[in-house]
């Protein structure tokens, strides 16, 4: 892994601690904040909402900005957001620095992959996304424990300020080993706005938020999963979290490695084997041994997809593979938040907890048939050489322009 790459991964690592590590403490901010935990809750939301928002809206403003100085700026923006964090004097001024901390993320893993895509060797590049990935994978694995344990023992604020330093030391080594790129925007703001009109883009997006909108759902109740249905007792989840995330780092280096070689032939698999996973959960979840097998399983199958995902989206979109990038994470967290509400009233339901598996199963085929539809697609643009509605032949060069198609791009 390069320095450049290592660098990157590190500001993801801390921005995904960053963004999870208030569940593990939420308890504590109540408490001290005086409001329910019901209130608390809603700090997860304000994050959310500073990415749904923030994804397209600073994207498109920063798009003319050298890309060193305008990683520089959103990392120094997530640094102060979690200082207020550290200093909040009551509950709203919390919710403030919380969504303040959420708006620039979305353009950071944007320029963040353009960037490790641009510099990726020929056919490397889903591998590339992977190890940038990486990062999320740690963040949700290692940071999000290890602020928890800071949060208990130390204080909640002082979890936010162990976020900002470590954002600190991680934006040091990006402005130190990542090298300089231009501004990927020469044209008008409506020219970077046009490629979300695109069919192949649009389809991308759609992929992402339905392909992944049922396993987070499930992920999202996963301890009240194995507790009521799998019959765990509740000192046995944070070992099966610990399983699921094994399951992530190995399904992160997984996609990366498939994408490279078969990059939509793989997704399609992948998803069918999600949705499969899933259905077996509904059938099985009683079985104990079955049901820890499964969490691993799960863990694989949902992060494999995800650098696939994104290269999806950078070679669909390489006038303006920023942009769609950030779109794409915005999409993520609508279907992160419809998935949440979604389980809950699944739960509320005469149906019970374990019908969030079949539903899972199903949402995550929904997205397999928007795979094959976009695959089938790319059959058809190949046997015409129709150009009309292809975004570009690959991801950008260092200035932006299209680039030559790579292995593992839509056509492989």
């Amino acid at each position: 892994m390069s320095l450049s790459v290592f660098s990157l991964m590190l500001v993801v690592f801390s921005l995904t601690t960053g963004e999870f590590v208030i569940a593990g403490i939420l308890p504590e901010v109540a408490s001290d904040l005086s409001v329910t935990i019901t209130a608390a809750g809603l700090l997860v939301t304000a994050y959310a909402a500073g990415m749904i928002i923030g994804g397209p809206v600073i994207t498109v403003l920063t798009a003319r900005l050298p890309r060193r100085p305008l990683i520089a700026g959103l990392l120094l923006v997530s640094i102060a957001a979690n200082l207020g964090s550290t200093v909040a004097s009551d509950y709203a001024v919390l919710l403030v620095t919380r969504f303040g901390a959420g708006l620039v993320v979305a353009t950071f893993f944007a320029v963040a992959i353009a960037i490790t895509v641009s510099t990726a060797p020929p056919g490397k590049q889903g591998s590339a996304v992977a190890k940038v990935a990486l990062g999320m994978n740690l963040g949700i694995v290692l940071g999000t424990p290890a602020g928890t344990f800071i949060g208990q023992n130390l204080g909640w604020r002082v979890t936010f300020a162990a976020v900002a330093a470590f954002t600190t030391l991680a934006m040091l080594l990006v402005l130190r080993f990542v090298p300089a790129r231009p501004a990927v925007a020469t044209g008008s703001v409506l020219s970077e706005l046009r490629v979300l009109g695109n069919r192949g883009v649009q389809s991308a997006i759609a992929l992402t938020v339905l392909g992944n909108v049922g396993v987070v759902m499930v992920f999202s109740y996963i301890a009240p999963l194995l507790t009521g249905v799998s019959e765990f007792p509740a000192a046995s989840v944070p070992v099966l979290l610990l399983v699921y995330g094994g399951g992530a780092v190995v399904g992160n280096f997984l996609g990366g490695w498939l994408s490279d070689r078969a990059l939509m032939p793989s997704l399609i698999g992948l998803l069918t084997v999600l949705a499969g996973a899933l259905a077996l959960f509904w059938v099985a979840g009683g079985v104990q041994a079955l049901a820890a097998v499964l969490v691993f399983v799960i863990g694989v199958l949902a992060f494999a997809v995800i650098p696939g995902m994104q290269t999806r989206v950078m070679s669909t979109a390489s006038t303006a593979p920023t942009l769609a990038v950030a779109v794409n994470a915005s999409g993520f967290q609508l279907a992160a938040a419809f998935a949440g509400w979604l389980g809950g009233r699944l739960i509320d339901s005469d149906l019970g907890p374990s019908s969030l598996y079949l539903a899972g199963s199903l949402l995550t085929l929904t997205g397999l048939v928007v795979a094959v539809r976009s695959r089938r697609g790319d059959g058809r643009l190949a046997d015409t050489g129709d150009p009309h509605d292809r975004a570009g032949s690959g991801p950008p060069d260092q200035d932006g322009a299209p680039g030559k198609r790579f292995p593992g791009a839509p056509l492989a």
